[in-house]
């Protein structure tokens, strides 16, 4: 039984397929049955129309993007060919979202199954091709080791780390809102109270959860390019 926000990504692999809705139409229905019972908010359909030469995938993207300004899982109406696309699943790993698949309901724990078999079998290659490089080294008469790095910077650079995965985050949360803030900002709400407003009545949450106020919209001003009035 389906619970939560929702955005259901749909694709065609030919754009006479998508100007026809050839297949939409079944993807679309095996979504609502997906999702019939429950408590459940469908936020947005997502097409994505590909050519078999592409890899970027601009409409998951944007599907992604909204997955997270609205706290939503994405929902797949066909698993099966993207599974075993590349890109697909990079950008799957790198975004961090919750997915669900109609046609394999089971792809959650078996997708994150075969990713950590694959890490975990990259990581033992790379250990095993550095023991052995080592080892023949050291055969040659090669003096191995080096200067150690001292505490205090190893923790400066986890530090500096940390900054930047947190300013690479408020990066990424701005320009997911972006377009929404211009949709905002079109329907006539240009200060930052109003941008504010809009967001709350679109029920989308700030980055800790809580409702939107001027000043929050005024910081991620300074976090984008977003212009508003104050």
């Amino acid at each position: 039984m389906a619970n939560g926000k929702f955005i259901s990504y749909l694709r065609v692999s030919t754009q006479k397929q998508g100007r026809s809705g050839l297949g939409l139409e079944a993807q679309r229905a095996a979504v609502l049955g997906y999702l019939n019972g429950g408590k459940w908010k469908l936020v947005e359909e997502v097409v994505e129309v590909e050519s078999g030469k592409r890899n970027d995938r601009p409409e998951l993207a944007r599907a992604l993007a909204l997955c997270r300004v609205h706290g939503a899982k994405l929902l797949i109406a066909k698993l099966d060919r993207l599974a075993r696309n590349v890109a697909f699943i990079a950008n799957l790993m790198e975004a961090g979202i919750e997915f669900e698949a109609v046609d394999l309901p089971q792809a959650n724990r078996l997708t994150l199954h075969v990713m950590a078999a694959l890490a975990e079998y990259e990581a033992k290659a790379i250990s095993d091709r550095t023991k052995a490089a080592l080892g023949a080294a050291k055969a040659r008469g090669t003096k191995l080791g080096g200067r150690r790095w001292a505490v205090e910077t190893v923790a400066n650079k986890a530090n500096a780390a940390s900054v930047k995965v947190r300013t690479e985050q408020a990066h990424k949360r701005a320009n997911d809102l972006a377009p929404i803030v211009e949709a905002i900002k079109a329907e006539g709400g240009v200060s930052l109270r109003q941008i504010a407003d809009g967001l709350n009545r679109r029920g989308i949450t700030t980055a800790r959860g809580g409702q939107w106020s001027a000043v929050q919209v005024k910081r991620l001003q300074g976090t984008s390019h977003i212009a508003v009035m104050s």
